[in-house]
């Protein structure tokens, strides 16, 4: 399919709509499987990097920081917008225009507040600002070099005769990464509408989950799982979290299981001494599927 851009669609600026979204929201197999936002509320200046099985990610911080799980949120929308499009037309554009209202609908925050819409701004900034490098190939393409998520994000503003603003439609643009991910390689999968009420370790859990445990049960090693994650706590901290999460259950349609496995035979450490040390996995199911691990996320 020809890449179509929007401005041929809707003629002018703010003149026809994206929004609302109709449909289910739904994320791209890739912003779901591998670390790609950081898991931190305040601003992570430090550049992350992930390394696995082949696969390389790095990601830059812009001046406000890295683009987050809770930015993520608009990614997902607009890739939402961009799925519905195609499903109904059969066109691949890449420009969005959206009420940031309708997002909040989408996303379950009933009453916006202006700390909400600052916030917003904030997302499309980082998003914006945010340089990823990967060797992760889109359409059979790769990627030499940097990249954004939005390849160009502008939220314009009208003064009100009250002396305040009014937040105008949003206009982004998706980068060619993330439209040949949609387009050409079709890997979509929907999100349940609890998952904005997750924390961010939780909401990495549920799309692992989705991603590996969709029809059957999938066990992953702690050490592995922190690096899936994208979590940079020390293993005692994120065992403890996930703990904390495996009681709770609050994850939709999925849960976890955190098992300590004491291998058979003792192994020998670095000066020769035998230990028996446990080993954490974490074992990932669909509600009402039994717990049998069918197979194993390795490195």
């Amino acid at each position: 399919m020809a890449l179509q851009k929007h401005s041929e669609v809707q003629g002018s600026l703010f003149g026809v709509l994206d929004s609302p979204l109709h449909g289910k929201v739904r994320g791209e197999q890739s912003i779901m499987d591998f670390p790609l936002f950081s898991l931190a509320k305040r601003p992570q200046m430090d550049p992350m990097t992930f390394k696995m099985e082949g696969v390389q990610i790095e990601l830059k911080p812009s001046a406000n920081g890295i683009a987050t799980m809770w930015d993520k949120e608009v990614l997902i929308y607009v890739l939402s917008l961009m799925c519905q499009h195609l499903a109904k037309t059969g066109e691949v554009i890449n420009v969005f225009t959206f009420n940031a209202h309708d997002f909040f609908r989408a996303t379950g925050v009933a009453r916006p507040s202006k700390r909400d819409y600052d916030r917003f701004i904030e997302a499309l900034g980082r998003l914006q600002g945010t340089q990823i490098r990967t060797n992760i190939k889109t359409g059979t393409i790769g990627t030499k070099g940097f990249f954004s998520w939005f390849a160009e994000a502008q939220a314009m503003t009208r003064a009100m005769p009250n002396g305040g603003e009014q937040l105008m439609p949003v206009r982004v643009q998706i980068c060619d990464w993330l439209v040949r991910a949609v387009s050409r390689d079709s890997r979509i999968y929907d999100y349940h509408h609890d998952y904005f009420r997750l924390g961010s370790i939780e909401r990495r859990l549920y799309e692992l989950a989705h991603c590996y445990s969709r029809e059957e049960s999938a066990e992953v090693s702690l050490e592995i799982l922190a690096a899936k994650i994208g979590s940079t706590a020390p293993l005692r901290a994120l065992k403890m979290q996930l703990k904390k999460i495996a009681a709770e259950d609050r994850l939709p349609d999925y849960s976890i299981v955190i098992r300590e496995i004491v291998p058979d035979a003792p192994t020998l450490d670095k000066i020769g001494r035998k230990t028996s040390k446990t080993e954490t996995i974490v074992i990932m199911k669909p509600r009402e599927k039994p717990c049998d691990v069918r197979f194993s996320i390795t490195q």
